[in-house]
């Protein structure tokens, strides 16, 4: 997360952490796409799982009974913050982008 260059690098790390995080998690029982979770930087909760997701009874007790919940939580957070600090930075994107 601390190597993305722009607000759209956060979003897709942000997208692949998690896909390897439910790949270990579920060891194949759960599939996450590329679609099925996003970041929404304003609204709460700042992500959201897709019904295909949310609709598997594997991700139900998972979620529901362990800390999966939170790290989720934790690393969305910590998503955000470096969000927020390049939207807030434009410029330091720009000049990384021009090299």
């Amino acid at each position: 997360m601390g190597t993305a260059e722009s607000t759209e690098d956060v979003k897709k790390f942000y997208i692949y952490t998690i896909q390897d995080l439910f790949n270990r998690v579920f060891s194949g029982k759960i599939d996450l796409e590329y679609g099925d979770v996003v970041l929404l930087p304003d609204q709460t909760p700042s992500f959201s799982f897709n019904e295909r997701i949310q609709g598997k009874e594997d991700f139900t007790i998972v979620w529901n009974n362990s800390d999966l919940s939170h790290v989720v939580s934790r690393f969305t957070d910590s998503a955000l913050k470096h969000l927020i600090h390049l939207e807030k930075n434009p410029a330091k994107t720009e000049s990384k982008i021009r090299m």
